[in-house]
């Protein structure tokens, strides 16, 4: 589920709490949370209903007069139509993460361990500390870009990085990515290992 920046703004200041989407089936559940650029909002309930249950007052609630809601939801003719209550926005705990660069040899053996995992999961053998080697080196460059210089399809590519960024090692630009403190300092840990 994407939400425009204007109503992740007013998500945040409490003035949009629900949503309204047509799905062949839902892409978000009831106690989930969705990961946004602004934190991660929470989804209290999803509930198919029928377009006619639609009201004045849920459609302010969704930020939208009733008529551009219901335009909203007819410019898909397929799937059902579902009210989706939104619980608000917490921090997403990646940020606080890849802050946090004070890493000690068993943190260091930690994130190891789990890259290790990652290389051996794959066919192509160990990708990781390439990965992360070649951010390094490139901040803010294109992901098409790295992926050329690497051989691999973008989409193979970005897919990678986000398991590097769920472990709080990279961060996310337009364009391209970066290390991140946590991920910046890990390099340094190996690179002093190896020396």
């Amino acid at each position: 589920m994407l939400l425009r920046k204007s109503v992740l703004d007013a998500i945040v200041a409490g003035e949009v709490d629900l949503a309204f989407r047509r799905w062949r089936r839902p892409t978000v559940k009831t106690g989930g949370k969705l990961r946004t650029p602004v934190g991660l909002v929470k989804i209290d309930s999803v509930e198919k209903i029928d377009i006619v249950e639609i009201d004045d007052s849920s459609a302010r609630r969704a930020g939208m007069s009733l008529e551009e809601l219901i335009d909203f939801l007819e410019e898909k003719s397929e799937g059902d139509i579902y009210r989706v209550e939104l619980g608000g926005v917490v921090p997403d705990p990646r940020v606080a993460l890849r802050e946090n660069d004070d890493l000690g040899p068993e943190d260091v053996d930690t994130i190891q361990s789990r890259l290790d995992r990652l290389d051996g999961a794959g066919k192509r053998g160990p990708w990781t500390r390439q990965f992360l080697t070649l951010l390094a080196d490139n901040p803010h460059v294109r992901a098409q870009d790295l992926a050329d210089q690497l051989g691999l399809e973008k989409t193979v590519f970005k897919n990678d990085v986000r398991k590097l960024k769920a472990m709080g090692l990279t961060i996310s630009h337009s364009p391209g990515y970066e290390l991140s403190p946590r991920g910046r300092a890990l390099l340094d840990h190996l690179s002093e290992r190896e020396s």
